[in-house]
């Protein structure tokens, strides 16, 4: 697969800090903006702890993906990719299964323009990435149809994505549209930051983020667990991300020296 020409991006908007971009500047890289730097460093002077959050969850998404292709599911639906940062999701999954295959969704044209990155698969397996936002469920479901097969499992990855989808935007219908659409056996992966460990961090940080255009819907255990609603959940359930399944992957530096305000978890389509 090839996925889009990246020359057919819409402009890459410099003016208002993305998550993509300060995802990326958090984890060290370079594929960012000025406004998507002075974003994140206006984040670090509430947390200084938010790039090992950004690890976190990316070692999050690595072990989840290890557990599921070790289970059997040999396809995955990853909403919300970001800036390809290796090892990606494909490369977990096909080094447990070479055949897998493995969509990427992002709405950033900057991670358009290095999709190359995420499309150097397996022979035996297949990647593609489209270019959609998690509020058009049906446009994500149109093009993933076109490389999976929805009669067989897939597992929906949704990593540190839902909590810039506010509830005015039907976050949770979003994901049910999404979870109907897949079949029993299939399986929802998710983290999702929330203001439960750090309640006034947390208030400055979505009042800061707001005032630059970027929503931030911070939600508490319960509220994270209902995307789960129908799902059986995984051992060990709902946890701080780096608590699920720590023996699948390598610890981040810094993840037992403070609160890692989130949470994981795995659900199962019966």
């Amino acid at each position: 697969m090839t996925g889009q020409d990246p020359m057919s991006a819409v402009q890459i908007d410099t003016t208002r800090p993305h998550p993509a971009r300060m995802y990326d500047w958090y984890l060290g890289g370079k594929d960012n903006y000025p406004v998507d730097e002075e974003m994140g460093r206006q984040m670090l002077t509430l947390d200084p702890r938010v790039p090992v959050m950004a690890r976190v969850n990316r070692a999050f998404m690595h072990r989840a993906t290890r557990w599921l292709a070790r289970s059997g599911v040999r396809q995955f639906l990853d909403i919300g990719t970001g800036i390809p940062t290796e090892p990606n999701l494909h490369q977990i999954a096909q080094e447990a299964a070479p055949g897998a295959r493995v969509v990427y969704c992002d709405n950033d044209p900057i991670v358009l323009a290095h999709a190359a990155a995420l499309l150097r698969g397996t022979d035996e397996g297949a990647t593609e990435y489209l270019q959609a936002d998690v509020r058009d469920p049906d446009a994500i479901l149109e093009g993933a149809r076109k490389v999976l097969d929805f009669t067989r499992p897939v597992a929906l990855s949704l990593i540190a994505l839902l909590h810039f989808v506010s509830d005015e935007d039907g976050a949770h219908d979003l994901v049910r549209r999404l979870l109907a659409e897949l079949p029993s056996g299939s399986y929802l992966v998710m983290t999702h930051a929330t203001a439960d460990f750090t309640p006034e961090e947390s208030k400055a940080a979505t009042e800061k983020m707001r005032a630059a255009g970027v929503t931030l819907a911070l939600r508490s255990r319960e509220e994270f667990s209902r995307f789960f609603d129908g799902l059986d959940l995984v051992e060990p359930g709902v946890e701080v991300p780096h608590h699920w399944h720590p023996e699948l992957g390598e610890p981040v530096p810094g993840q037992d020296d403070g609160v890692i305000p989130g949470y994981g978890a795995v659900g199962r389509k019966g």
